[in-house]
């Protein structure tokens, strides 16, 4: 784009010389300088405010944009501070040696680039006198964040009761970052983090993780809504599948977005990607081919974000009212901002690779030469006392306007009610077989069904069908744009598929306002882990900080498992995802390992009545023997573990966890029996309710002892665990009922695998009834000679033939 056009020129000259208002807020700040593009749009966008009624006249249009200047210039003041200062001064004195951290830290530049693009948000939202959400994928920009909000007092409580505009307030505030102060109970002692956090006013996501706002954002607002999404270039060449944005927007069921990549040019040590290729033309370009409708603008100045908020949302309003009127169809382009600012603007080191973290040329404190340095870019950006409260009270009208406050954005405040839940169709129990994810399937289809009012999304990377979930995509349709006849496609789909994990994870993820539920193999649902990973974290950080998520908790199924999956070889075969999500806090974290049809149908209705967490279900799907009516379903779910054969005086407990270890967990208790040893055996649906607590909030969520004791009676001390997992893992969770390494033991996936079946799969990592029974006799110190035949021995040890053992029911 060009910005030096004479008639551009020569027109904005001739809009300075006749309006005064126009020309002070034209003249800038500081180093924000508003180029003459942008004086076009701006003066044009204030004739638009004032014909829709959105504005009284073009000064009170200017007078706001004059006030992001300043409220931008005092933003960028105080993130540099945050990075260097160990003392603030509201007055904006000269800064001497001892005024300086010993130890600089930030993320200075990207921080420093967030800062008009953020204010430019808020001077949309009070122009416009609408509050929209915001999300940024870079977290670690966040000093720009906290810092605008600090200055107009849009705070989250943890931060106004530390935090103000005093000197005493801004010194702590500069301090508390990156001052790694720490609690009594282990935890940051500071409400300021290196990233988002549930303290960052209106945050939705730490963006820890580069990507997955690009793919979540186009799924997160509802129809109504308004979301502006700040997106990193880094990003794009981080995380595919941000480029399919276009191909699930649809104005029927989704609120309108404003996304812009933040493109400042540069990873931590190299020129990005993109930059590589060619530059802008080139992703442009790039951008055309995808579908959306790239706008360039100046990324250094507020009031172009300002401008670009509105152009991209009055753009998707008209593409959307043609889509109504049968004019256009889908795809709309989506339209899409690029910013392009020097990394670290407004600031001695911008454009510079020192820029993505201190952009001085060294620490203030001890050289001279940075704090002269400091001090003259400090001096550009400051704004008097005075001149940025008169800024503050035109931009921050929020009573006037009777709208909230950023913080309370309405995707930062979502109360999803729990869904009516219709009667459940329970199966008998050992009358045939059924697929589990059949019965799952029946029944989420049913709770959509009877709550119109929640929008569903189904992420799902692969074949639906395939994994049993055909009810469910006959009723909710594959999205997609040209529906081919006798297909479950439709252009209002609420499945979203793709062949990537991370994308269709965060369609769930995303849609907060909604119910959710993601499909996959078990194996490659280990590419979804970052993305949940991000967001249990996120969401427990809330409620920890006393303002828990109130949104439907997230259902991911990871079926065509481990043990039903070995004729696709072994990198098919992989519990890893169960494994690492038990690792984190499992009062948030919810994995359970349904066992037959009713199982699953009730742990799926159980989540569906929780808020705030994230449940996965490790569901097989072929049919399997009903073990449990749906009352006893029911109660080992929300109990997290059942006796499924009750012994009055056992001498081995036989403990599984997962569908086809209960199959030979029973196998194994007839054996067992028939040869003078009781057994009972318990069902673990849920690994994590059995752990050892490593805080109060999950202490209050683990099993209490005198459950623990019913469940796994004392007096069978010799234990044998088998298991869907590892058995290191397993034995890891379940630290409470283990006897020690003589009395307990445990069999599961020792990756090992193949093109095998089940039978297979379950030799292959001794795991079979005669593998449970040899260990429960070295557990019990007698010759499994006595328990076992010798050919079913000889198997067991490797030296017979594997078929002797190799039982299915």
């Amino acid at each position: 784009m060009n910005h030096h056009l004479p008639w551009v020129a020569e027109r904005v000259r001739l809009f300075r010389d006749s309006d005064a208002n126009f020309a002070r807020w034209a003249r800038g700040y500081g180093p924000i300088v508003h180029n003459d593009q942008t004086q076009l749009r701006v003066h044009e966008l204030a004739q638009v405010l004032v014909a829709g009624g959105k504005a009284a006249d073009t000064a009170s249009v200017y007078r706001m944009l004059w006030a992001a200047d300043r409220l931008a210039a005092a933003g960028m003041w105080l993130t540099v501070h945050m990075t260097y200062a160990d003392k603030v001064h509201p007055d904006g004195r000269e800064m001497v040696s001892e005024d300086f951290k010993e130890a600089p830290e930030g993320h200075t530049g990207g921080s420093l680039n967030i800062v008009p693009a953020y204010v430019g948000y808020l001077a949309a939202n009070a122009l416009t006198g609408l509050t929209r959400g915001w999300l940024m994928g870079q977290g670690h920009c966040v000093a720009g964040i906290d810092s605008v909000n600090l200055l107009v007092g849009n705070m989250t409580p943890r931060h106004a009761e530390r935090y103000d505009r005093s000197e005493e307030g801004l010194t702590r505030f500069a301090r508390d970052f990156y001052g790694y102060a720490i609690d009594a109970g282990g935890r940051p002692a500071s409400p300021l983090g290196s990233h988002v956090g549930p303290n960052t006013a209106g945050g939705l996501s730490e963006g820890g993780y580069l990507g997955f706002a690009e793919l979540q954002y186009v799924h997160m607002p509802l129809r109504g809504e308004r979301l502006v999404v700040f997106l990193s270039d880094g990003a794009f060449e981080e995380q595919r599948g941000s480029d399919w944005a276009p191909r699930w927007w649809r104005a029927e069921d989704c609120g309108f977005v404003a996304p812009f990549m933040i493109l400042n040019g540069r990873r931590i040590e190299q020129r990005s990607t993109m930059q590589q290729q060619g530059g802008q033309e080139w992703f442009h370009q790039h951008l055309r081919l995808n579908g959306f409708d790239p706008m360039e603008i100046d990324g250094t100045d507020p009031a172009a974000f300002a401008w670009a908020v509105h152009a991209m949302e009055e753009r998707l309003a008209a593409c959307a009212a043609a889509v109504a009127a049968g004019s256009i169809q889908y795809p709309v382009p989506l339209h899409y901002t690029v910013a392009e600012a020097p990394k670290g603007f407004g600031f001695p080191g911008a454009g510079t690779n020192a820029a993505h973290n201190l952009p001085l040329a060294g620490n203030p404190r001890v050289d001279a030469l940075a704090r002269q340095q400091f001090n003259e870019g400090a001096r550009a950006l400051f704004v008097p006392a005075g001149e940025l409260d008169e800024a503050l009270a035109v931009l921050c009208r929020h009573r006037d306007q009777q709208r909230s406050l950023e913080r309370d954005h309405p995707l930062a405040r979502r109360r999803v009610d729990a869904p009516a839940m219709p009667a459940a169709q329970w199966h008998a129990v050992g009358t045939g077989t059924v697929s589990p994810m059949a019965a799952l399937d029946a029944a989420f289809a049913a709770i959509v069904q009877a709550n119109p009012q929640l929008r569903p999304r189904v992420g799902n990377p692969d074949e639906l069908r395939s994994n049993r979930m055909g009810q469910t995509l006959d009723l909710l349709k594959h999205r997609v744009f040209a529906p081919e006849p006798g297909l479950a496609e439709a252009v209002d789909g609420a499945v979203i598929t793709a062949l990537n994990e991370e994308a269709v994870v965060s369609a769930a993820l995303g849609n907060k306002g909604g119910i959710n539920l993601v499909v996959s193999y078990e194996a490659f649902a280990v590419k979804m882990l970052g993305a949940l990973r991000q967001e249990i974290l996120f969401a427990r950080h809330q409620a920890e900080a006393g303002n828990p998520p109130g949104w439907l908790s997230v259902v991911t199924v990871a079926t065509s498992h481990t043990w039903e999956n070995g004729k696709n070889e072994q990198s098919h075969q992989d519990p890893t995802l169960a494994e690492a999500l038990l690792g984190e806090m499992s009062d948030t974290a919810r994995v359970l390992f349904p066992v037959d049809a009713n199982s699953a149908v009730a742990a799926l209705r159980a989540a569906y009545r929780t808020h705030g967490e994230f449940w996965t279900l490790v569901v097989p799907k072929r049919p399997m023997t009903g073990r449990l009516s749906g009352e006893q379903a029911q109660q080992m779910v929300e109990q997290g573990a059942r006796v499924v054969k009750a012994c009055e005086a056992p001498e081995v407990l036989l403990i599984a966890i997962g569908a086809y270890q209960l199959q030979q967990a029973l196998l194994a208790a007839d054996r067992l029996d028939g040869t003078g040893h009781p057994t009972a055996v318990t069902c673990v649906v849920e690994p994590g309710r059995f752990r050892l607590p490593r805080d109060e909030r999950e202490g209050t969520f683990v099993a209490n002892d005198a459950v623990l004791e019913a469940l796994f009676p004392p007096a069978a001390t010799a234990r044998v665990i088998l298991s869907h997992m590892r058995p290191e893992a397993t034995l890891g969770v379940l630290r409470r009922i283990d006897t020690g390494p003589r009395r307990t033991r445990a069999l599961g996936y020792i990756a090992r695998g193949g093109t095998l079946d089940v039978a297979g799969m379950l030799f292959a990592n001794r795991c079979t009834w005669a593998h449970a029974v040899a260990e429960a006799a070295e557990a019990l110190g007698v010759d499994p000679a006595g328990l076992l035949g010798g050919d079913e021995l000889a198997a067991v040890r490797g030296r017979g033939d594997p078929r002797t053992v190799m039982t299915a029911e």
